[in-house]
């Protein structure tokens, strides 16, 4: 039976998970690892905080805590002696502040050595593990082309993707992802209504042109240069193009009606809230128009709890996204050099789920596929034409 399916048949909290163990998840993501070199990447605030592990006296950088306590350690005590991997290694570079910006190309040790990454870590590791407080995805993505390694990134890393979402068999999430993508590749069009709690629906049409569905299934395997987004479990769409309507909620619970057209937001207007957040992102539309370029449709194939970060919560079964921004790691064209600024050359998810947005409801998501018409989801539900999807072979 299908891993999501037969999640979705027990109560959520019914629902276990095996302890999440490093050696499990490399196994399965990098098969094969012997012979392989392996080190971790952290971002800093401060990259003097690296002297030493000195940024384990700070409680702030949780995350960079859990790189240390559930990847490096257990690299170092014995995971790569079962795995036969070598290295395990440390640095840490700066925090970009954004997601998806690039990367400074200075970084540190745990000596406090000031090194390169294009010099000093990319060329010398097979396997490059990131775990970082913002998404380095798309650059990294850019850098294993460029120096031929494999890697995963994990931004945002709480314990509840600890024991959740990177405690999954990704064998199984793979196999889910497949038959989902089989379901919705090649699809000419998506329309997504959005009901308003005033009653209005907003809809959102974005043009596919029947191109190939991609999936973030988690397995990173063979020799090919690639980078895994975990947790993963995603099929998404570069949008050739959109038009129509959305809401998006912002950071301080501000609600906006976006208008698109020609695949761009164009302009931002208030629904509720602060009037100088939407005057704020006007702004930045006008000056930089690359930043409303819709760069990604992503719908989620697991069944997960809710984690609070998005990395995870996007990967939710009945669940979609848009992505503003930068799209190159996604197969776009959108690269930092199209933007007025490179700072504002980040890939910024916009996600639709009910403990996210709960100032409306997807009503409903359709797919248009020459003369096929399906429903795929219905009031963060997935629909029967997804459920039937996830039960055959």
């Amino acid at each position: 039976m299908s891993a999501a399916l037969n999640a979705l048949s027990v109560a959520p909290s019914e629902r276990t998970y095996p302890p999440f163990s490093l050696e499990r998840l490399l196994r399965t993501v990098f098969e094969p690892t012997q012979n392989r070199r392996i080190c971790l990447l952290i971002d800093l605030p401060d990259l003097a905080l690296m002297q030493d592990a000195a940024f384990l006296n700070d409680p702030a950088l949780a995350i960079q805590h859990r790189a240390w306590e559930h990847f490096y350690e257990p690299l170092r005590n014995g995971v790569m002696k079962v795995l036969g991997l070598s290295g395990g290694g440390i640095f840490a570079y700066k925090m970009t502040h954004g997601s998806n910006l690039d990367m400074e190309d200075e970084c540190r040790d745990l000596q406090g050595n000031v090194l390169s990454l294009e010099t000093d870590v990319y060329p010398d590791y097979d396997i490059i593990l990131c775990i970082s407080t913002f998404s380095a995805t798309a650059p990294l993505t850019a850098m294993a082309k460029k120096y031929n390694f494999r890697g995963a990134t994990l931004h945002g890393v709480n314990e509840i993707i600890l024991s959740t979402g990177l405690a999954v068999d990704y064998n199984d999430v793979s196999r889910d992802a497949e038959k989902l993508r089989r379901a919705m590749t090649r699809a000419d069009e998506i329309e997504i209504d959005f009901a308003l709690e005033s009653g209005e629906v907003l809809t959102a049409r974005l043009a596919l042109d029947g191109q190939e569905a991609q999936k973030s299934h988690g397995l990173c395997r063979g020799l090919q240069p690639d980078v895994a987004n975990l947790p993963a479990g995603e099929i998404y769409f570069v949008p050739a193009g959109a038009e129509g309507q959305f809401p998006m909620k912002y950071e301080d619970g501000t609600l906006g009606r976006l208008i698109v057209t020609g695949g761009r937001i164009i302009r931002a207007e208030l629904l509720a809230g602060n009037p100088a957040t939407i005057d704020a992102h006007n702004a930045k539309l006008t000056a930089d128009p690359m930043t409303g370029v819709l760069g990604e449709l992503g719908f989620g194939t697991q069944v997960l709890p809710v984690s609070g970060a998005d990395i995870q919560d996007e990967k939710v079964l009945g669940t979609c996204h848009l992505a503003t921004g930068r799209d190159d790691h996604l197969g776009g064209h959108l690269t930092p050099d199209l933007f007025k600024d490179r700072r504002n050359a980040t890939h910024d998810d916009i996600l639709f789920a009910p403990h996210k947005t709960p100032n409306f409801d997807i009503r409903q998501v359709r797919m248009k596929r020459g003369a096929q018409r399906e429903v795929l989801i219905e009031h963060f539900q997935p629909a029967r034409y997804l459920l039937d999807a996830l039960a055959g072979e």
